[in-house]
C-alpha cells in the first residue's frame, strides 16, 4: 500500500505543472508559474513563466508578459517579452512592444506595436566593412576625376 502511494508521488512530480484560469476570473496582481499556463478570464498586472503560456480567445490581459512561448487568441495589451517564440492565433489582437527570437501573426489576427528580434546583434557583427571592399561612390568619383 505504501508503495503504490509513493510511485504515485514520483509521476506526479515528472510531469509538467498545468495552471488554469477559466472564465470568469479578475485577477489584478503578480503571477509566477512554473509550466503551461492557460488563461481564459481577465488579468491585470504581471505573469511570469519559463514555460508556455496560452490565452484563450475570451481572455483580456493587460500589464507585462514573461514567458517562454506565447500562444494568443485573445486580446494582450502591454509589453511581452518571449525566449523562445510568440503566437497571435486568429482572432488574437496583441498590442504593444514584443521581444522574442521568433514571431508568427496567422492570417485574421492583429498585431499594433514594436516587434523587437535581436536583429541588432546581427548588425552589430557585420556593421564593420571588410578590407577587401570598396566604396563605389568615391571610386566612381576617381575615376571621373582621371577622365577629366
Amino acid at each position: 500500500m505504501w508503495a503504490l502511494g509513493d510511485k504515485g508521488a514520483q509521476e506526479s512530480s515528472n510531469t509538467d505543472n498545468f495552471t488554469f484560469l477559466g472564465k470568469g476570473v479578475d485577477f489584478k496582481g503578480v503571477l509566477n508559474f512554473d509550466g503551461t499556463i492557460r488563461i481564459d478570464g481577465r488579468v491585470e498586472g504581471e505573469v511570469h513563466t519559463t514555460g508556455t503560456l496560452i490565452i484563450g480567445e475570451q481572455a483580456v490581459i493587460k500589464g507585462i508578459l514573461s514567458v517562454g512561448t506565447l500562444m494568443t487568441s485573445g486580446k494582450i495589451n502591454g509589453t511581452v517579452t518571449a525566449t523562445d517564440k510568440i503566437q497571435i492565433l486568429k482572432p488574437g489582437i496583441l498590442i504593444g512592444d514584443l521581444r522574442t527570437p521568433g514571431i508568427s501573426i496567422e492570417d485574421g489576427a492583429h498585431f499594433h506595436g514594436m516587434c523587437d528580434m535581436g536583429a541588432h546583434k546581427w548588425t552589430d557583427e557585420h556593421s564593420s566593412s571588410p578590407k577587401n571592399v570598396h566604396d563605389l561612390a568615391s571610386h566612381r568619383a576617381k575615376a571621373h576625376a582621371v577622365d577629366l
